[in-house]
């Protein structure tokens, strides 16, 4: 249930029924809750197509309104806007309700089959902090479309078949000639064992990158190594699966201390045996024109605002490049699961990129009716407003990043009178430092860039993760010491007081800020609905005497809401893959 569509609906038979159009009857938060909950300004509107003083429609729509038990009151204003507020016998229906249902009136959408691309770390790497946004944005959004109904299928899209991959492989080959994977004539099976581990290709790959740049030749021998290897060289694909296991079990692992998991894992080497059906397509269709050596696709179209560059499609040298595998991953993405969207949860940097691929997908006719769907986002920056750098002035590695959150997090537990051991001091670190770090990245717009800064992330009050947990955490334990006494909970009565109604409109709200968030796939909004529940909480809690409330049949009822309350932060804390501890 969405109660603005529910008020949209009876504001729009009032309109009707006056005789003006149903659209004008939207309704909307008000955003002087002073005055009044809701808002309508469709009198404004509606008055210069009918030629009406806005005042005489408002007064018509709000006399057809006056029976209705819905609104405890329903006025127009100058110069015609209707303030309406909600009865409290309906907010305490709502209520009820919501607490009864498994779902709490959350709602469902018509189902779609979603691909949601997030994550794109490149094999050989350790993943750093520009991987962060990409992996709990998207993870996010995988949450929250799964919540309105949707089918979701969440790919990691590894980066395993690029010049990253040459460069590995020269660089092995350099340090290691002897490896049965470099000589030409091998004919034996080949070793099922990495020859590097995980550290050493963290260090391998960084090496190989520097020396490229000056050293014309490694830089050619890592070129060639590319290409053979996406012609699948044996050796050099045999190195490659190595590699690419080694890889693979580090970044789950990374992954998995911030709580986010994919369903697939494929990457672009899985694109590589469907290039050719699309080099075929783009062939047949006479799209594919010769560019200095170079094969393109122009992708530009009248109306654009600014440049758009033909899209490359194959190298002079013959190798592939990253829109030529986008566009095998479009097609074994159609092939296989016939998606109904597809979205790239990609930094913005990305976005003529993305812009290239899209349109030569729907001119090769692969994507079909699809909807493809780039969804950029900003920079996490350091004090001085650049991407954020480790105090030499490198990348941070994502790991380090959650060990600097949880660390610091540690310390704070540790000065806890409620923590009693170190093994809730450590669990609690955990779990407080990764809900800091999320909040303080989720929280703001996804295409804002913001400030790193660890202390604002981790205080106890204001926008933050620990704020958000310790909220739950405080009715979670007012409940657990009704529990303990063996009270009652009840039917959740009409409010008794202001604060009182302001918790249960704003959990009224949250269907609403749910659609919202999936419409601008923003996950912000999740984070505005959570503070606003966490906030009216708070004061009505310090308000109320709730366990030693002498009103019997009041305190039953407070019991019950809060219960409510408690379910509805846990579900929305699990859209942003954020758990709350046991104590704080």
């Amino acid at each position: 249930m969405v109660l603005r569509q529910v008020l949209t609906d009876i504001l729009s038979d009032a309109f009707e029924k006056c005789g003006y159009e149903r659209g004008f009857g939207s309704v909307s938060v008000s955003g002087r809750p002073d005055l009044c909950q809701f808002q309508c300004n469709g009198a404004l509107t509606a008055a210069k197509q009918y030629t009406k003083a806005p005042m005489l429609i408002a007064k018509e729509v709000v006399g057809e309104l006056a029976s209705n038990t819905t609104f405890s009151s329903a006025e127009a204003v100058a110069p015609g806007f209707i303030n309406l507020s909600i009865a409290d016998g309906m907010l305490s229906e709502i209520m009820n309700d919501m607490y009864h249902d498994s779902r709490l009136l959350l709602p469902t959408m018509e189902s779609l089959t979603i691909i949601i691309d997030f994550g794109g770390p490149n094999i050989a790497k350790p993943l750093h902090i520009g991987h962060l946004r990409s992996a709990i944005i998207g993870d996010c959004l995988c949450r929250l479309a799964r919540l309105l109904g949707h089918t979701v299928i969440g790919d990691i899209h590894l980066g395993d078949w690029g010049l990253q991959m040459g460069l590995v492989t020269a660089e092995i080959k350099r340090a290691q000639p002897e490896l049965v994977y470099f000589d030409p004539d091998y004919s034996g099976e080949y070793p099922k064992t990495s020859p590097v581990t995980v550290d050493e290709l963290n260090d391998l790959y960084p090496a190989a990158s520097v020396r490229a740049k000056t050293d014309e030749v490694f830089s050619a021998e890592a070129a060639i190594a590319t290409v053979e290897l996406q012609n699948l060289r044996k050796g050099y694909y045999e190195l490659w699966k190595c590699v690419r296991d080694v890889s693979v079990a580090d970044l789950r692992k990374n992954y998995a201390l911030l709580g986010v998991h994919f369903d697939q894992w494929l990457g672009e080497s899985d694109a590589d045996e469907h290039i050719p059906r699309v080099v075929n397509l783009l062939t047949e269709r006479g799209l594919l024109q010769e560019s200095a050596g170079a094969m393109v696709v122009e992708v530009a179209l009248p109306d654009d605002n600014e440049p758009i560059p033909p899209m490359l499609v194959e190298k002079s040298n013959g190798g592939d490049v990253y829109g030529t595998t986008d566009l095998g991953t479009l097609y074994q993405r159609m092939r296989d699961w016939q998606p109904d969207e597809i979205w790239y949860v990609v930094d913005n940097r990305q976005a003529l990129h993305f812009k290239q691929v899209f349109r030569c997908a729907n001119l090769a006719g692969i994507t079909g009716d699809a909807k493809c769907l780039h969804i950029g986002f900003g920079t996490m920056n350091g004090d001085d407003g650049k991407p954020y750098k480790t105090r030499d002035g490198g990348v941070m590695r994502l790991s380090d990043m959650i060990e600097t959150v949880t660390s610091s997090a540690y310390e704070r537990a540790n000065k806890s009178a409620v923590i009693n051991n170190d093994d809730e001091r450590t669990s609690t670190a955990k779990t407080v430092g990764i809900a800091a770090l999320k909040i303080g990245d989720l929280v703001n717009h996804r295409t804002k860039d913001y400030v790193f800064d660890i202390d604002r992330f981790l205080a106890s009050e204001g926008k933050t993760g620990p704020y958000l947990q310790y909220s739950a955490v405080r009715i979670k334990s007012v409940l657990q010491k009704a529990s303990s006494a063996e009270m009652e909970f009840g039917q959740i009565l009409p409010p008794s007081t202001e604060i009182e109604r302001e918790l249960m409109l704003s959990l009224t709200t949250v269907s609403d800020s749910v659609l919202r968030a999936y419409e601008g796939k923003a996950p912000n909004v999740i984070c505005e609905a959570l503070f606003d529940i966490a906030g009216v909480f708070n004061r009505f809690y310090v308000e109320n005497k709730i366990l030693v409330c002498p009103d019997i049949e009041r305190r039953t009822s407070w019991l019950s809401l809060l219960e409510l309350t408690y379910r509805m932060l846990t579900q929305l804390l699990e859209l942003l893959g954020i758990d709350i501890p046991e104590v704080m």
